[in-house]
């Protein structure tokens, strides 16, 4: 299976790439099942804005780890020249996903092959993120500027996905301050975004100066109450990820907490509905882009448990899930130009309904460089 749907997947990613050019970066999903060059914000057509370009790039670097043929080098060279610029001028970076930016593409760079510049533009990064930390909250903001009154305080689960990038900065440099927001930014959301039966509020609403909880609430989920299901994925994965930098947290047990939640709440399909707290048969759309994260996460918990039937359990369910995705969702061209179909964005803006997603494409890739044997914890 593994090999099948890697080449498979390179091929399409080959199709989107000599489509698209190695300039410019593609949309947050596919239009019509074909990624165009993304237009965002009044931007030239391409051009590297929004929090998702880095799941392009990351995709090159992968490609190039997993084949060694420099074409995909020196794509991904040339995007990657394109972030360093963006951090030096500071284009659209006043939110909380510079760890997906960054680590994905300077960061990736610096690790595979020493790219000049890449390690420093990804200190920059670090830098800029740590500056979102509200210290009488405890937590990095998560989106619009720091003076922004209605984002003020407000954490979204996804944010632990990035802090993998303060524990980077923080060997790379020595300061300690980049772990001990990491660490204080992980307590606070495990604390009051995760549910005791191991689900997931979307957000959360803190006051920014003396840290009091104020509420949860939704922005992409069916409702405040829900569970939408990237937002649990990215739990799985980002509990799991930070376990191996700071493992004193024991965030391997909030990862297989979420994870459980997660797998008891998948169809017989095994394709999560965009929110797992709808009916299997509601007739909602699927959000492949989350099973294709969770795998991830599954594999990365499986990873860091010692040997016996826990970690058993985790890496075959990993396994389950990525064959199930590969023969449910991969894209094949010409039909898509993704490597993952069946994607969410943002259902209830109608935004990316059953389309190819940047991330889900990522992870998807992500997941068959695990499983190959093409990943190291270093690439986070």
């Amino acid at each position: 299976m593994t090999a099948r749907a890697l080449n498979l997947a390179l091929h399409q990613l080959e199709h989107t790439l000599n489509t698209l050019g190695p300039a410019a970066f593609p949309g947050d999903t596919s239009i019509g099942q074909h990624y165009r060059p993304r237009q965002l914000n009044g931007a030239p057509p391409g051009a590297n804005v929004g929090w998702t370009t880095g799941f392009w790039t990351g995709q090159l670097w992968l490609a190039h780890a997993l084949t060694g043929q420099q074409h995909w080098r020196a794509a991904a060279e040339r995007q990657t020249d394109s972030f360093m610029e963006r951090v030096e001028q500071g284009v659209d970076l006043e939110h909380h996903d510079l760890g997906f930016l960054y680590m994905l593409s300077c960061g990736a760079a610096h690790h595979l092959t020493g790219q000049p510049g890449a390690h420093a533009a990804t200190l920059r990064a670090a830098q800029r993120l740590l500056s979102r930390f509200l210290p009488g909250a405890g937590v990095i903001q998560s989106w619009g500027t720091m003076g922004d009154a209605a984002q003020r305080g407000r954490v979204i689960i996804d944010g632990i996905m990035n802090l993998p990038l303060l524990h980077w900065a923080a060997r790379a440099s020595g300061d300690r301050a980049c772990t001990e927001v990491a660490r204080s930014h992980l307590q606070r959301t495990r604390e009051h975004l995760v549910r005791p039966n191991g689900s997931t509020y979307h957000t959360y609403h803190f006051d920014a100066e003396t840290g009091a909880p104020l509420r949860p609430s939704t922005h992409q989920g069916l409702a405040d109450d829900s569970c939408w299901a990237r937002g649990q994925a990215w739990g799985v994965y980002g509990f799991a990820l930070n376990h191996r930098h700071v493992p004193d947290m024991h965030l391997l047990t909030d990862a297989m907490r979420l994870a459980d939640h997660f797998l008891a709440h998948l169809p017989p399909d095994r394709i999560a509905l965009w929110d797992l707290s709808l009916a299997h048969d509601s007739g909602e759309p699927r959000d492949s882009s989350a099973v294709a994260i969770a795998v991830c996460g599954l594999l990365e918990i499986a990873a860091q448990l010692p040997q016996g039937a826990q970690r058993q359990h985790y890496h075959a369910q990993a396994l389950d899930l990525l064959e199930a995705l590969s023969q449910q969702c991969a894209g094949e061209y010409p039909a898509s130009g993704g490597l993952l179909r069946h994607g969410v964005y943002h259902r209830a803006a109608n935004l990316g309904v059953d389309e190819a997603m940047l991330w889900g494409d990522y992870y998807y890739l992500e997941a068959l460089a695990r499983v190959a044997g093409h990943w190291t914890p270093a690439q986070l």
